[in-house]
């Protein structure tokens, strides 16, 4: 017995592939938040973390 026709066709994960990057390359079209401006707390935290201390 014959497989049907929908069996023999090849996957469009190319096609997918291309619409998804062209909506990632186009802009204004993102799905992600603004980052908020980092404050002076902020910064204390990411200088600590760099010299090496945790707490």
């Amino acid at each position: 017995m014959a497989k049907h026709v929908f069996d023999h066709r090849r996957v469009a994960e190319a096609g997918r592939v291309v619409h998804f990057l062209a909506i990632a390359r186009s802009v204004g079209r993102t799905w992600h938040r603004p980052e908020a401006k980092a404050g002076s707390a902020r910064l204390v935290q990411f200088c600590r973390i760099a010299r090496g201390r945790m707490v």
